[in-house]
């Protein structure tokens, strides 16, 4: 049965889509108003990587919260949610990339990616589950990459808007 064109699977994915697009969106505010929030261990914890070289990782650790912060709101309203997937799928590669570098170097390091970090004791890292994690943000977000106009979106409200407007057209 079809409302306007919109078949049942497609009621479904844009609520499906709702549910991913928010719970992205919870995950990176709350990973950015944590890092946020305590300027010093977001610094701790980019420079616990090893990775970048010390004049870097002050700028780093100011930018990446606010990023994670506008991926969330860009997320939460359902705006620009195409572009948010995909810059969230690059943040999330990186973050990926980088805790597999440091189980590889053997890093004894907390993430930091709810806040924190910094180095740990041997043997108390969660680079698998942390990988994992990630990894399933990353399918999330590859979800709204394919199908990014979800219920209760603006790009929803936009593209229901225009397709009116071609139908009354036509």
């Amino acid at each position: 049965m079809a409302l306007r064109g919109r078949t049942d699977l497609n009621r479904l994915l844009d609520w499906i889509g709702l549910v991913v697009r928010l719970g992205l969106a919870a995950v990176w505010l709350a990973s950015g108003i944590a890092k946020a929030s305590n300027s010093r261990e977001t610094i701790v914890a980019v420079r616990a990587y090893r990775i970048l070289p010390e004049s870097a990782v002050r700028p780093v650790a100011g930018v990446l919260p606010y990023l994670e912060i506008a991926l969330g709101v860009l997320l939460l309203l359902g705006l620009a949610t195409r572009l948010a997937a995909v810059l969230s799928s690059v943040v999330l590669a990186v973050f990926i990339a980088g805790v597999i570098s440091a189980a590889a170097r053997g890093l004894s390091i907390d993430c930091g990616c709810f806040g924190g970090g910094g180095d740990v004791a041997a043997g108390n890292t969660q680079y698998t589950a942390e990988i994992l994690r990630d990894v399933g943000f990353l399918v999330m977000a590859g979800f709204l990459i394919w199908r990014p106009w979800t219920a209760l979106s603006i790009d929803g409200f936009v593209a229901s808007r225009n397709r009116v407007t071609e139908d009354e057209q036509a």
